[in-house]
C-alpha cells in the first residue's frame, strides 16, 4: 500500500545508519510505518509534515536521560509514501491502519461518526431524528448531513419539525382514539396519528412535505411561502403577506444554520481538490454514493493548449468515479473522514459539490485546482506534535 520501503539496522558500525542515512528522506509529508524484525509485531504507523525529522526524533541514537520516545532498536524496516497535504494523508492513514489493525483502527484514529438527520420511512408513522448510525444502504428511510456538531443537528431539526406537523414521539404507535395525546398534540404543533387525529393518508402528506423539505434544503418549503406571499399580495392583503413575509425570514434564518455540504446522503457527490505531493499537479478526492476515492493526480501546467482545462478535468474525473460504499460502515467512515476535514478552521484545498440535477460544475473544479495549485488559499499547518502523534499513530509493541 505504501510506495516505498527501506531497511533499517540499529548497528552503529554500520554506514548506512550514519547521520546521511536519513538524507534519502524527503523533508515532506508523508505517512509512514516503522516495522519490527518479528513479522507478529505490531507496527508503528503514524502521518507527519516532515518525514525526515520524524524519523530523526524516532530513530537516531537515544539521548542519555531523554523520555522521547525512541524505536532505533526496534525497527527492521521503514515503508512510506509521501502525500501533498493533510486530507491525503488522514485518508493514506486511514487505509492504512484499517489493514494492519482491522480491529482498533476506528479507536487509533479517534474517528467520530458524523451527526446525521434519519427520516424513518421503514416505520408505519415515519418520524425524524438525529443519529450517527447509518442503517441498511437499501433500506427506505433517508440521511441528511453531515453536520458540525450534534448541537448544531438537533437544533435544526428541532426548528425545522416546528414548521411541520409530523410527529416527534420516540415509541411505536398503536393508533387508538382512546389515547389522551401529547403536548405537541395539544399544541396543534401535530396530527397526532397516535389516536387517530388524522387520516393515514393525511400524516402520508406531511411526512412527503418534510422529506421534500429535507432533500431540496429547504427550498421546497420556500417556494410554498413565497407563492403564498405573492397570492396575498395579489389579493391586496398586504397585511397577511408582510406577516407571511417575516415567516419565510424565519425558514431562511434555520436554514442558515445548514452548511452547504449537508446533503441528502445518497445524492451527495462531491469533488474535493488537494495539492498535490507531484510536480505541476493537484490531487483530486470524489466522495459520491458514501466511497471517498482518490487521489488521483491531475496536471495544471501541461504545455498543451490543445485540451482546455474544463475537459481534461472531466476526463480525469471518469478515471475514478467511485462505485458506492459497499457497507454502511465503509459509508460511516469515509463520510466522518470527509466531515472531518471540511469543517476545520483551516484546511487547504476546496471542495465542489455537484448541481441539483446531479452534474458536477467542471469549470468551478478547474478554477478550484488553478487556485489550490497557486496557492492562493491560506494553507494549514500540521503541526508535528507529540499530542498530534498519540492521535494519529499506532503503539509499537516489543519485537
Amino acid at each position: 500500500m505504501l510506495a516505498h520501503s527501506i531497511p533499517f539496522s540499529s548497528d552503529r558500525s554500520s554506514a548506512d545508519q550514519s547521520a546521511d542515512f536519513f538524507l534519502q528522506f524527503p523533508a515532506a509529508p508523508a505517512v509512514f510505518l516503522l516495522r519490527g524484525a518479528d513479522p507478529s509485531a505490531e507496527p508503528y504507523a503514524a502521518k507527519t509534515a516532515n518525514l525526515r525529522k520524524r524519523l530523526l526524533r524516532l530513530l537516531s541514537p537515544p539521548e542519555s536521560q531523554s523520555k522521547r520516545l525512541n524505536l532505533r532498536e526496534r525497527v527492521a524496516r521503514i515503508d512510506y509514501s509521501l502525500t501533498g497535504s493533510d486530507f491525503e494523508s488522514g485518508v493514506l492513514l486511514y487505509y492504512v491502519l484499517r489493514q494492519e489493525f482491522p480491529r482498533t483502527y476506528q479507536k487509533r484514529l479517534r474517528l467520530r461518526s458524523a451527526p446525521l438527520i434519519k427520516l424513518n420511512l421503514e416505520n408505519a408513522y415515519p418520524r425524524a431524528y438525529v443519529t450517527t448510525k447509518i442503517g441498511r444502504l437499501t433500506g427506505r428511510s433517508r440521511y441528511y448531513g453531515p453536520f458540525r456538531s450534534r448541537n448544531v443537528t438537533e437544533k435544526f431539526l428541532n426548528d425545522s419539525l416546528d414548521l411541520f406537523k409530523m410527529r416527534r414521539c420516540t415509541f411505536e404507535l398503536n393508533p387508538d382514539p382512546a389515547f389522551p395525546g401529547c403536548v405537541y398534540s395539544e399544541m396543534k404543533m401535530c396530527l397526532a396519528p397516535c389516536f387517530k387525529g388524522c387520516t393515514d393518508e393525511a400524516y402520508a402528506v406531511e411526512v412527503a412535505r418534510v422529506q421534500a423539505y429535507f432533500d431540496s434544503c429547504g427550498q421546497s418549503l420556500l417556494a410554498e411561502m413565497e407563492g403564498e406571499r405573492e397570492r396575498l399580495s395579489a389579493a391586496l392583503d398586504f397585511e397577511a403577506a408582510a406577516q407571511q413575509h417575516a415567516k419565510i425570514a424565519k425558514v431562511k434564518g434555520i436554514l442558515s444554520a445548514c452548511d452547504e455540504i449537508c446533503r441528502r446522503l445518497d445524492q451527495l457527490d462531491a469533488v474535493i481538490v488537494q495539492p498535490s505531493s507531484q510536480p505541476k499537479s493537484v490531487a483530486l478526492f470524489r466522495f459520491r454514493k458514501g466511497e471517498l476515492a482518490g487521489p488521483e493526480p491531475f496536471m495544471v501546467e501541461t504545455g498543451d493548449p490543445s485540451q482546455s482545462l474544463e475537459n481534461r478535468v472531466r476526463a480525469a474525473l471518469e478515471q475514478f468515479t467511485p462505485s458506492g460504499a459497499h457497507s454502511a460502515q465503509q459509508f460511516a467512515e469515509e463520510l466522518a473522514l470527509l466531515k472531518r476535514w471540511h469543517f476545520r478552521s483551516h484546511k487547504v484545498g476546496e471542495i465542489i459539490l455537484a448541481k441539483e440535477d446531479g452534474e458536477l460544475p467542471m469549470r468551478r473544479i478547474a478554477n478550484a485546482a488553478t487556485r489550490t495549485y497557486k496557492g492562493e488559499k491560506n494553507l494549514e499547518t500540521t503541526e508535528d506534535t507529540t499530542k498530534h502523534e498519540g492521535a494519529a499513530q499506532s503503539g509499537l509493541l516489543p519485537l
